[in-house]
């Protein structure tokens, strides 16, 4: 009988999940198997990639939702031929606000305690927690772990993290957070495989995927970070803005009567790549398209991309490397060449060859800075979590230090 972690990353019509084994109590870093059920509550259809074979690809019933992949999953792992046994489940948790940055077990208070936090990240909170209440519904006595993607920037001093508001707004938790934090912090557990002693400095990693975002680190510690009080911020993305003049939303509100849910379908959902190109919010089929509009997506996107490498870069005080990451990151090699060609003033020296294949090293090896594309794995860094909660012992070389420490 194999023990197994088991993680999930739930969107609205999405259920993504992978399988992990414990061996000799550590995470085999090899997933068993992993999952994605799709188009949930339209057309869903459920696929499993097993590492031995036997996995499913198969449609869903038409009313599918979180509740029927769960249990088709689970049902799929207890049948498993190797015999699996989940011993604890793992969630990425995209808010985690400033009481919850450390990964944590889930009990009825710590969800009553995140539910809390919906309004703060409303179009990924419900979604986050929803296997959580179907499993401990469920599974009661099956432990669950939460991890936040706004945990890694708790190290942010609050300088960084304040707006320039009113103190009694910023007591209500008005802030930037930052997010994508558990790809970061895989990130910066690989950082020493690939530069050694200069993991420590001067580092920042772009995180560049349908959601973009980028984070500034310092002895692998988040320093600065593009995304603030939501997913909205720092640089524009498949579907999103990206940073936006808050006039913008007073003018739609005041001139075009745009309520709430509009600007939510506006700046979530028709903005970014897709709002420009007017065409696709995905990168790849923008590369390929011959339409001008594709084009001006593609150049804006670096564009901005390099703007928030100077601040970042400043915020640090230099720049000992530079990591792409992500789906764009590690896969759109013209994007990476555009945005190293505008950071030559910072000293990045780009190797065509080994951009043209991906990397990892896609720098010359006389550049001042090293760029790399390091493949992120936030399954992986969630599992590591869970399983480290679960044996009562902590990842304490990566976790944020707390404003005690910092003064």
């Amino acid at each position: 009988m194999t023990n197994v972690i088991l993680t999930f990353n739930a969107g609205s019509t999405s259920l993504k999940f992978t399988v992990f084994a414990v061996v000799d109590g550590k995470i085999d870093t090899k997933a068993l198997a992993t999952g994605t059920a799709d188009d949930l509550g339209d057309n869903p259809h459920l696929r499993i990639v097993a590492r031995a074979g036997g996995g499913i690809d198969t449609s869903l019933s038409a009313d599918a939702g979180h509740e029927q992949v769960l249990h088709r999953v689970l049902d799929w792992i207890e049948a498993h031929e190797a015999g699996l046994t989940v011993v604890a489940v793992g969630h990425r948790i995209v808010h985690g606000g400033t009481a919850f940055y450390r990964p944590c077990r889930v009990d009825a208070d710590v969800l009553t305690a995140l539910t809390a936090l919906i309004p703060l990240a409303p179009l990924h909170q419900p979604h986050n927690l929803s296997p959580v209440r179907l499993l401990a519904k469920s599974h009661p006595d099956l432990p669950q772990i939460a991890c936040f993607d706004t945990g890694f920037h708790a190290s942010n001093d609050p300088l960084v993290s304040h707006y320039a508001l009113p103190r009694d707004l910023t007591d209500t938790g008005i802030r930037r957070y930052g997010f994508h934090g558990l790809s970061y912090e895989y990130i910066a557990s690989t950082l020493p495989d690939f530069l050694g002693t200069r993991a420590e400095g001067r580092v920042v990693v772009a995180h560049l995927g349908g959601g973009a975002s980028m984070c500034a680190l310092r002895g692998r510690r988040s320093v600065a970070s593009t995304m603030g009080f939501s997913a909205l911020d720092g640089v524009p993305m498949g579907t999103r803005s990206g940073a936006m003049d808050p006039g913008v939303l007073l003018y739609l509100m005041q001139e075009k009567g745009m309520d709430y849910a509009a600007l939510t379908d506006l700046f979530y959902h028709r903005s970014g790549l897709f709002g420009v190109s007017a065409e696709s919010g995905d990168m790849q089929a923008l590369l390929a398209s011959s339409r001008p509009e594709a084009k001006e997506a593609i150049d804006m996107f670096v564009y901005r991309v390099g703007r928030e490498l100077g601040s970042l870069a400043a915020a640090l005080g230099g720049l000992d490397a530079f990591v792409f990451t992500g789906g764009i990151g590690e896969h759109a090699a013209p994007v990476r060449a555009g945005i190293c060609q505008g950071a030559e003033w910072l000293g990045v020296r780009l190797d065509d060859a080994a951009n043209a294949t991906d990397g990892p090293r896609i720098s010359k090896k006389d550049s001042p800075v090293s760029v790399f594309v390091i493949p992120t794995d936030e399954d992986l860094m969630i599992a590591r979590h869970t399983l480290g909660i679960l044996s009562g012992k902590k990842i304490a070389a990566l976790r944020p230090e707390t404003q005690e420490e910092r003064t």
